[in-house]
Formats: structure tokens, sequence, C-alpha cells
């Protein structure tokens, strides 16, 4: 789902470059170090530049024209930075300029591990890997000998609580999409009295006619400014923004109200759990009340494109109340809050939630994608009913696993908690001292899943390219940190240096 997460706003560092010849930067925004020194890595060695160089504009000239010869073949309007990946390194990004920044962007919260991984260079070179890309198996049918063993020593391994089950997929998106299906399926085999029951045959050619009763009228309810994905009934799903949307045919399918936080959260506690029991008790009228009725609940941890939006943990388990009470399922959507992003290994870990959601589904970081299970029922009563030629890409699986292991040797998760403890409280400093341009930072206590809104965002952005960071924006005004789980205090320190020479430009 990575492309279909992109941040939106930055074709804006395109049209802007593309106004104004390159020229020479303020020696203000021009770092004394320069990407080709090592510095020392918590991690590994002679990994990465001690900083971020900034040598043109962005796009500097050799950029511009390899963006122009693209051009030809390819959109490129929703490019933000023409990448030389074989220059970038840990959590450094280059261009073609000569231009290295630090990546808090880190390709839409997609890399885990930074680029060109030393780890995931050598899981890449083995034979296994290599038998996964050159034969990639068409999982469903011809599974590879080892797939049980790959699946429980990798995916599965890091299932969250109380899921041992998992369909794997190639996308955010795909994940999301067949996690909707299984919904639909178990519902109905549930509507017509058990997992056993046959279809009737009003059933099977009504179905070919995309009638009821084989076409089901049933519905997905998801949460205003919700992100799930491009496809069609995850696109149904998305409330993002207009542009996701507009010209596609669409279900009638019914949407919540995402609590709205105020910040600082414990200056209006009595009003955020307000906005929370309404958003709550919508829900629960929309599932028992709403046209079309909903199989299944879907929502985000945080909501990422939407604008990271928060909501307390009293709200999810409210959530899960309703969604059992009701019979209705809840899919929970870690595509960009999973693997390590918020101080847990799947942010709804913070939750603390008495009964497991009944599916999660993940991508981005975990470089392979998928939905987890654990009710047997949530398989369909017959083969072939949530199929395709691939189901997933074993090559991807086996990066995972490779991810995984790295992650737990080097305690990444608890590292990234500590990280993004660190980095907050410098961004609380900054947000007293520049009053307007951090407004509503959030993120406490959530690793360095953190964003803030500035009033002039897309300027932001911009900026903050010319200081050496590559960062990303969502929503209509949020400025969103994404870095990898390899993010040291060192690179927090370099961050939070180049934001407040940002600020001091407005």
């Amino acid at each position: 789902m990575s492309t279909a997460r992109a941040f939106r706003g930055s074709n804006v560092l395109l049209r802007a470059a593309r106004t104004r010849p390159v020229v020479a930067l303020p020696r203000e925004s021009r770092r004394s170090f320069t990407a080709s020194a090592p510095s020392l890595s918590k991690f590994y060695d002679n990994w990465e530049p001690e900083g971020p160089t900034v040598k043109t504009e962005i796009p500097g000239p050799k950029s511009q024209e390899l963006i122009n010869k693209l051009n030809e073949v390819f959109d490129t309007r929703s490019l933000n930075m023409l990448t030389d990946y074989s220059k970038s390194s840990g959590n450094y990004i280059a261009d073609a300029d000569g231009n290295v920044l630090l990546d808090v962007y880190a390709q839409i919260a997609s890399i885990p591990l930074g680029y060109n991984n030393p780890t995931l260079l050598k899981a890449a070179r083995s034979d296994e890997m290599i038998n996964g890309i050159i034969n990639r198996p068409a999982l469903g049918n011809f599974p590879p000998t080892d797939w049980a063993d790959v699946l429980k020593s990798g995916i599965l391994k890091v299932a969250p609580k109380g899921l041992n089950q998992v369909f794997t997929a190639m996308a955010g998106s795909d994940a999301n999409e067949t996690a909707f299906k299984a919904a639909f399926m178990w519902r109905r085999q549930r509507d017509r009295g058990g997992y056993n029951v046959e279809f009737t045959e009003e059933e099977l050619q009504s179905a070919m006619e995309n009638k009821a009763p084989g076409a089901s009228n049933l519905s997905i309810l998801s949460f205003r400014t919700a992100f799930h994905g491009r496809l069609f009934g995850t696109l149904s799903t998305t409330r993002s923004k207009p542009i996701h949307k507009i010209d596609i045919p669409a279900f009638d399918w019914p949407q919540a109200t995402f609590p709205k936080l105020k910040y600082p959260l414990d200056q209006f506690a009595a009003e955020n759990a307000a906005a929370e029991k309404a958003a709550l008790e919508e829900v629960e009228h929309l599932i028992q009340h709403y046209h079309v009725p909903p199989a299944a609940v879907i929502v985000e941890p945080i909501q990422s494109e939407g604008g990271d939006n928060h909501a307390s943990p009293a709200f999810f388990r409210g959530l899960r109340e309703i969604t059992r009470k009701h019979g209705v399922l809840l899919i929970v959507d870690e595509v960009q809050t999973g693997v390590g992003a918020t101080g847990r290994f799947w942010a709804h870990e913070h939750w603390d939630l008495p009964h497991p959601p009944d599916m999660v589904t993940f991508s981005k970081k975990a470089q392979t994608a998928g939905y987890y299970f654990g009710n047997p029922e949530l398989r369909p009563n017959k083969p072939y009913r949530q199929f395709n030629t691939w189901m997933g890409d074993p090559a991807r699986a086996l990066l995972f696993r490779a991810i995984i292991d790295e992650i737990e040797r080097l305690d990444l998760v608890r590292h990234t908690a500590k990280v993004g403890d660190y980095l907050f409280q410098k961004l609380e400093d900054l947000a007293v001292r520049f009053p307007g341009q951090f407004e509503n930072l959030r993120g406490k206590g959530m690793g360095t899943f953190i964003a803030f809104d500035h009033p002039n965002r897309d300027e932001f952005l911009i900026k903050a390219k010319k200081f050496g960071i590559n960062i990303g924006g969502s929503g209509q005004s949020a400025v969103r940190l994404r870095p990898m789980l390899v993010f040291e205090e060192k690179h927090a320190d370099i961050l939070v240096e180049a934001l407040e020479k940002v600020a001091k430009t407005f």
C-alpha cells in the first residue's frame, strides 16, 4: 500500500521546483559535514553518513533531467524525491545530485531497518530467497514444501495475541480487501445457519447476476478521515480526501465519527472523553440501524493518512465491546502502525483488550502483507472463495522473517519506545519556543509515531528538505514523523536542529 498511502501533497515539491531556477542555498542551510564521512552506529559499523548534505535545490539539475525523462513514460506528478538507492544508507536517502537527507518519512513508513541494511542484504543473497524469487509459487495451488515452516518462523512468529493463522497478500489494500471478503463470507455462513450449510440454487444463480440473495446486502463500517486503501472495497471505507475517491463507483457503506481529540490531553480530559463516548454511541447506532448492515468495523489504531488522529485505549476497548455485543467483526488496520513503530510490535497492544481483534491487517514495514485471524470459521467453507494466483510472495515473507529476527536481536521495539520519548520531549520544547508551529503535538508514549500541525504545512515540508530532512505530511495540516526502527537519539538531535531552523524561517 505504499503508493496508495503516499503523501498527497508531495507533488507541491515538484511543482515548486519546476517553477523556479536551481539556485545556491543560503549558507545557513548548509551543514559542515559531508555524507561521505561514516558515523558510529549503535547497530552497524560504517553504515551511514554523519548527517545530511544539501548541495542543490531538490530536485537538482541531474534529478530534474531524470524526472523529465521518466515523465515521458510514467506519471511523476506525485513524485516526492527521485532517489539513488545505491547511495542511500541507514537512515539517509540520497538523490542524483549528491543531496543526502535524514529520512524520517521512510518510504511512507515502509522501511523498518534502514536502506541497504547489511543483514537484509545477506538474507536477500540466500539460496532460499533466490528460489522464492525466480520460481514465484502460486501459493494457493503450488505452495513450496517449506511454506508452513516459513510462515511459522516468520509471519506467525509475531502474530498478535489470540490470532494464530494468516492469509498472505500482496499489499495493504489487498490485505484489507481480502479481510472484508472474509468478514462477508463469515457473516453469510452464520446467517445461513452454520459453516457446513450448502448454498441454495437461488443463491448460486443470483450471485451471477450481482443480485441478492447470492450478492449479500452487507457493509463494512469505517470512520471519517480513515484510509484503508484504493481497491474497490477498501476505497469505500477510505474517507481521508476526496481526491482518493472522486469518479470511482462506491458502496453505500456507513461511516462513524472518529473522535477528534484536543491537546494537550491532560488539559482536555473531560472533553476528549465526551467526544469518544459520542463516537462509540454513533458506532452502536449505525450497527443497529444502518440500512446496509455492517458485517465488520475497520479501524486504524492511529489514523495516519487522515491526519495522524489518535484515540485513547478506552475508546478502542469500548469499540471491541460494542462489536462483540452485536456480533460484528473488528478488523484492526495495522498496515502503517504495525511492526514496532509505536513502541509495541502491534499498536493495538497499547489498548490492553480483554478480547483480541477478529482480524489484524499488516504490510509496509513487514515488506509483505496479509491479515491475521484466529477463528477457524473465518476460513471460507469452500476452496477458491478466498483465492488469487499469487496469494502473497514467498520472497517477501522470507524478508519479513529476516526483519523480525533483526528486530529481536537488536531489541528495536524497546529501542524505538525509548528514542520516541527522547524525541517527543525535544519537540515539546520546540512547541513552547515556536508557538503556533508545532500545534497539537501528539504521539506521546507511542514510540516515534509522532505528529504535529503546522499552518503552512506544505511550505514547511519543502523548507525541511533545504535543511537536510525528508519528512511527510498527512491530512490538511499534519507533519508526521515516520522514522525507521534504527533511528537513534543522535538522529533525533539532527532532526530537531533542522526543524528549529525551519521554524525560524516563518
